[in-house]
């Protein structure tokens, strides 16, 4: 993937037509960029706009059973009556034409000059001359016209073309088991079959004829004769990348294949499979018709009404700027960011900010990631931020009144804002209230945004408080033996860094947490300048092996794998591996990072794949982490995704946590839950129902740190 700055890709989000209605849709078909929606109750029209607008028929209501889309205009079959509708200007409608007919029309087609109404046995033509003919015998169940308008219809078993005014069979041999539930047909004559049982493709056998021997076809060849086939299918199923085995309905569009099935949309993208499912995509997953408009929208009906997923070409400067915006509009609160909780789903402007565990680790991300923007930049608006949210991290040293110990997250007296469970205190001088038990994760966060700031922004004055508030940590920690010493004058639940507790009963976080203190010490060293620091960080080395114990401190099963120490790892691993000279010790460090690294890599997180090339200089991975970074959907709220149930889903039995259902490959990050890189990628179902929104920190921190190394445009 050659990465530059304008280069483009296609990013699809939903969209919601205003003024659709509600109800089950029943067919839905497009012409350009007009849309024409059937509904149990009666006909609709969408015209192009952001968002798309929709407006009924008048003059054609009651249920819709199929239409069809010409050039301005729509066939639409309400029980025995066709009606021809004509779009005007702004959206009106004019039925100009109904015609009664003989049988009930299962599907209308636009062919070559005139549009086919397809009954159970009967099709007739809607337009002048009113002509019909019998079908092919069997029961018929849906119908297609290929680009050049040429007629096709299939029944449960076999597919049939108009020729000349006669029905010629298609597959002598029947389709097989599965029955046929829709056809959609190309250029070339591969016919695409939907069926309860996977995704068909066949070709066709040549009209009339049939090779008189096994070089027949090669003599067509010599002589440039038409070649005869003698038909051929292939049947896509979960194995061969297909999300979802079910399908209703199959729409072609350039070089994609867009279908509907049990659990939702699904389309074929440049030879990709993606499933579309979840409040985030559609009103319902039982999708039960499909169509492609010209601007390269989709249109997905369903039990409750229609679902649009739009496509537009964007780059990822402009997916970080809005991601940026957001945040800064939903999630800064005092300068922390913070966890948007919404009073009701899937509305954004119902949020409140939450006080959460974590409110110190996410807030110093996004001082890492302004800080890169302003590096690459020269922003000020990003060095503003950055420094905003700094002393909001330096705020959580001084509120707990305890030397070099900061808060997990702080509420002003009188703010506005859910508080998460947890220990609260008051707050030392008396301006609001704290949240104590601060973990590793808070810690990690600090002297990672400390040391990129203090690098990259910080001027002056500056670089004097950041080296302070760094050394009152560290400082902290030597003066309680490498223990993170809470009010009540025990060490919190996971802020164990000491000898004793790693190299005797902690065993199991024996790697991450030596690697933590290391770095934390590393850079202490490097923000003060004070030798204290780097004595302490050479006594952990050569007397308690801690360079040692860093090579495996990634846990692999059957061990307890953790996701949020795999980040924990990662921001720890940044600042050691860039402070640090000494050859003998990067050597170690270096092993250790490749290691973890190549256990991580199928993830394709571009936090991890960022760092680990910005550290050895090793491109390995970005293509991955770009790729991920695209993937990213651009609706950030929590909704629920379930992906368990997918025909492509290869399930991990001896994986999870929890006893919940895991793969063995990640599920893509736009069909997968919003999650942060702490969270478990190889989760098939998650979400809150819609109840939270993500910061888009996950994205911003990667997406400048790699512009800011070179390796992204």
């Amino acid at each position: 993937m050659n990465s530059t700055l304008a280069h483009v890709f296609i990013q699809y989000q939903r969209a919601l037509p205003a003024g659709a209605p509600r109800r089950p849709v029943t067919c839905v078909a497009a012409y350009d960029e007009t849309v024409w929606v059937g509904t149990e109750d009666g006909l609709w029209i969408a015209t192009a706009g952001e968002p798309p607008q929709m407006r009924r028929v008048v003059g054609a209501e009651g249920p819709v059973s199929t239409c069809a889309a010409r050039s301005g205009a729509a066939w639409a079959a309400l029980g025995d009556t066709v009606s021809y509708v004509v779009a005007g200007e702004g959206g009106a409608t004019h039925v100009l034409d109904r015609r009664k007919l003989s049988v009930p029309v299962l599907k209308l087609v636009p062919t070559a000059e005139r549009t086919a109404a397809v009954g159970p046995s009967l099709v007739t033509w809607v337009e002048e001359p009113h002509l019909a003919l019998d079908g092919p015998g069997p029961m018929l169940v849906s119908a297609a016209a290929d680009p050049a308008g040429n007629l096709y219809v299939a029944s449960a078993n076999s597919i049939w073309r108009l020729v000349d005014g006669s029905w010629e069979c298609l597959t002598p041999d029947g389709l097989g088991d599965a029955p046929v539930r829709d056809i959609a047909v190309d250029s070339h004559g591969h016919i695409y079959v939907a069926t309860n049982a996977g995704l068909t493709i066949i070709t066709a056998v040549a009209p009339g004829h049939q090779p008189s021997s096994p070089y027949s076809t090669n003599a067509a060849i010599d002589s440039g004769l038409p070649i005869l086939s003698t038909g051929f299918q292939e049947t896509l199923r979960g194995p061969d990348g297909l999300p979802c085995e079910d399908v209703r309905a199959v729409a072609l569009a350039g070089r994609s294949i867009w279908a509907a099935t049990a659990l939702g949309a699904i389309a074929c993208v440049d030879g990709r499979w993606r499933l579309f499912s979840g409040r985030r995509w559609l009103p319902a997953d039982d999708a039960t018709c499909v169509a492609v408009a010209g601007d390269g929208s989709v249109w997905v009906g369903t039990p409750n009404g229609i679902g649009v997923i739009a496509a537009s070409e964007t780059t990822l400067l402009a997916k970080a700027d809005l991601f940026h915006r957001r945040l800064r509009a939903r999630h800064v609160r005092l300068g922390y960011v913070a966890s948007c909780v919404l009073q009701e789903p899937g509305n954004v402007d119902s949020f409140m900010h939450e006080a959460s565990d974590n409110d110190g680790l996410w807030t110093a991300l996004y001082v890492a990631a302004e800080s890169y923007r302003y590096a690459v930049t020269r922003a000020e608006d990003a060095r503003a931020n950055a420094k905003e949210s700094v002393e909001a991290l330096i705020r959580l040293q001084k509120v707990t009144g305890i030397p070099g110990f900061p808060a997990r997250a702080y509420v002003c007296a009188g703010e506005r804002v859910l508080k998460s469970d947890g220990e609260w205190h008051p707050a030392a001088d008396g301006s609001g209230e704290w949240k104590g038990d601060t973990s590793s994760d808070e810690i990690d966060g600090h002297f990672f945004a400390f040391s990129v700031y203090h690098d990259l922004v910080a001027r002056g004055e500056e670089k004097r408080r950041i080296a302070e508030a760094a050394g009152a940590i560290a400082d902290h920690l030597l003066r309680n033996g490498f223990l993170l010493v809470d009010v009540d004058g025990k060490p919190t639940t996971w802020g164990i860094f000491s000898p004793e507790m790693l190299n005797g009963p902690w065993e199991a976080q024996r790697g991450l947490n030596s690697l933590e203190i290391l770095s934390h010490l590393k850079a202490a060293y490097h923000l003060t300048g004070e030798e204290r620091f780097q004595d302490a960080y050479i006594r952990l080395v050569r007397n308690h092996h801690y360079a040692l114990n860093t090579v495996k401190q990634k846990i692999t099963a059957p061990g307890h794998v953790n996701h949020s120490d795999d980040e924990l790892a990662f921001l720890a691993y940044y600042p050691l591996l860039m402070y640090e000279t000494d050859p003998d010790l990067l050597r170690l460090y270096r092993i250790s990072l490749r290691r973890s690294w190549q256990i991580e890599r199928p993830e394709a997180c571009p936090l991890y794949n960022v760092i680990y090339s910005a550290l050895t200089g090793d491109r390995e991975g970005i293509d991955e982490a770009e790729l991920t970074l695209r993937e990213v959907p651009m609706d950030l709220v929590t909704w629920d995704m379930r992906n368990s149930a997918r025909s492509d889903v290869v399930l991990d039995t001896e994986a999870g946590r929890f006893g919940e259902p895991q793969s063995v490959s990640p599920v893509s990050p736009a069909e997968r839950a919003v999650m942060k890189w702490n969270g478990n990628p190889y989760r098939l179902d998650d979400g809150s129902g819609g109840r939270e929104e993500d910061d888009g920190t996950f994205f911003l921190l990667p997406y400048w740190m790699a512009r800011y190394y070179g390796l992204m445009g």
